[in-house]
């Protein structure tokens, strides 16, 4: 296995850095500040083909793999945490759609998402089923030709922004057997928004609960067969993991680098803080984990583009070892910057508050070791 990306990887990275440094990074503290979700400049990134990084180009997406998405990732979190991470989320959704919708819903929608004309958001959490989704209320009935959502989503990102919703809703009682995968418009009748939530990070993107009230969708509208969408859902966390450890690489990178500039000019006792054998030894260790973090990362993207047996579990090890190790490192980086670390100016606070959260979603950290888990245990 090459763990040096080729040429036309190396390419696409230098792109989406570029992008970052010059679109993302020196807005990224204002719009943390502002609470401002910046579609303009997600709709750039659409433009050199960021929108739909692994959909099929036949509908105007990259047709690019899932090694290529996580240096994309990486690259664009460096610029901003944040938004990086709603583009994961987008890119995950327009997937789902490319693999498991019908080829006129491919065509109808793919299109715009891929331009961000239209954002996407995926809809799986409850307030009373997040780890355990298979546990969803939100009940799709069929009547004719469509089916009629009812329910309640959380934490949705994007929501009330986003134009096209992947929904999860139950269409049986049958638990995870029983759910099924809808796309549903923001225009529907029915369909309603909370407020925006005020969260510890991830400013530059809203979060709203969605709300079902008789929403009727086309039963053409279904992602794959009924009381399949539990896989469907489960198949787009695969690569939504790779994704969020990536943004949380990003920036954990960024904090780092900082790190390293801030000590390298900052003196204590006559010495720059870069000549204490100590702290040379966090740096040391902070780089270490660093390339751990990416080397099994891209691992488990080369296992998901091979679809190997083992690659959900690869997939969630590599969500929770690099966005714990990310979280610890832009912490870390935060610390040696002493008081400057936390005042927001410096941009370390926001890569720290932003990176908490990816240590929560895509399923917490605890269910990627009950995943792992179940494969250690499911071999004897």
């Amino acid at each position: 296995m090459d763990f040096h990306p080729n040429e036309e990887q190396g390419a696409i990275r230098e792109m989406a850095e570029g992008f970052a440094a010059e679109e993302l990074a020196p807005f990224a503290i204002e719009w943390d500040q502002a609470k401002h979700f910046p579609v303009e400049t997600l709709r750039k990134a659409a433009s050199l083909g960021l929108g739909a990084i692994y959909t099929r180009d036949d509908v105007g997406g990259s047709g690019l793999g899932r090694q290529e998405a996580v240096l994309v990732f990486e690259a664009l979190a460096k610029g901003c945490p944040s938004v990086a991470a709603y583009l994961s989320i987008h890119n995950m959704c327009v997937w789902m759609i490319d693999r498991f919708g019908a080829d006129a819903l491919r065509q109808t929608y793919i299109p715009r998402l891929a331009s961000m004309e239209h954002l996407a958001s995926y809809c799986l959490t409850e307030p009373g089923a997040g780890s355990d989704a298979g546990a969803l209320r939100t009940r799709a009935v069929r009547d004719g030709d469509d089916y009629v959502l009812t329910g309640e989503k959380q934490f949705i990102s994007g929501a009330g922004s986003s134009d096209i919703y992947v929904v999860m809703a139950r269409t049986s009682d049958a638990g995870a057997r029983g759910i099924s995968a809808f796309v549903v418009e923001k225009n529907t009748a029915g369909l309603s928004f909370g407020a925006n939530e005020k969260k510890m990070g991830w400013n530059a993107q809203p979060t709203r609960t969605v709300t079902f009230d008789g929403v009727r969708v086309p039963a053409a509208n279904m992602l794959g067969e009924e009381n399949k969408g539990f896989n469907i859902a489960m198949a787009g966390l695969d690569g939504g993991r790779l994704n969020i450890a990536a943004c949380s690489l990003g920036g954990a990178q960024a904090a780092f680098e900082k790190a390293v500039e801030y000590m390298a000019t900052r003196k204590a006792f006559g010495a720059a803080l870069n000549e204490f054998q100590a702290l040379q030894f966090r740096l040391a260790d902070m780089a270490t984990e660093l390339e751990v973090a990416r080397t099994f990362l891209w691992r488990a993207a080369t296992a998901l583009d091979a679809k190997t047996p083992d690659a959900t579990r690869l997939c969630a090890m590599a969500k929770r070892f690099v966005t714990d190790a990310s979280f610890e490192i832009a912490n870390q980086a935060l610390q040696l910057h002493g008081g400057y670390g936390y005042l927001a100016d410096y941009g370390l606070e926001k890569i720290v508050r932003d990176l908490r959260v990816h240590q929560i979603l895509e399923g917490t950290n605890e269910i990627m070791r009950v995943i792992i888990a179940r494969g250690i245990t499911a071999k004897t």
